[in-house]
């Protein structure tokens, strides 16, 4: 049980929503991997002159992800990239019937409901609330290229 004297919450504020501001990145991977969208979110937010609210990312694709994680040590992504390929692997005989698009298909499909298609980020005083270390990544899942596509949404008061 944590003792009350160990937490602390700062007063509450209030935003009217006042603007619902929509933009598509559009995104061509390289194969799989990481890619960091965390300074196009951030241009997104300084252009509609957002000021407390939330963003919201979603990724329109199956076989492609977002996710947030740490940015200082690229070691991290590696890591991260070894242990998707653990728990879906590609390789011919993983015994998946899906591979309509060839062996790495239905792991793709795996990796993104493992992570996720979309991403909710505060917003505070025009400024992505991330933490010290963290970004905002789109994970390609699959071997080949692709375009992706990122719908980027705010919704709250703008400056």
């Amino acid at each position: 049980m944590t003792s009350s004297k160990s937490v602390a919450r700062s007063a509450p504020s209030t935003v009217h929503a006042t603007s619902i501001s929509t933009a598509t990145l559009t995104v061509q991977t390289s194969g799989s991997g990481f890619i960091d969208l965390t300074r196009e979110a951030a241009t997104f937010i300084t252009d509609v002159h957002a000021r407390d609210g939330a963003l919201t990312l979603f990724i329109r694709h199956t076989s492609a992800s977002l996710t947030i994680q740490e940015n200082a040590d690229p070691s991290v992504l590696v890591d991260l990239t070894t242990v998707l390929a653990r728990l879906a692997p590609d390789d011919a005989d993983a015994g998946w019937t899906h591979d309509t698009e060839g062996p790495d298909d239905m792991p793709a499909h795996i990796k993104t409901m493992l992570t996720g298609t979309s991403l909710h980020v505060p917003v505070l005083n025009g400024k992505l609330a991330l933490g010290t270390w963290q970004a905002i990544y789109l994970i390609e899942h699959r071997a080949r290229p692709h375009r992706r596509e990122v719908v980027l949404q705010f919704i709250g008061g703008n400056q």
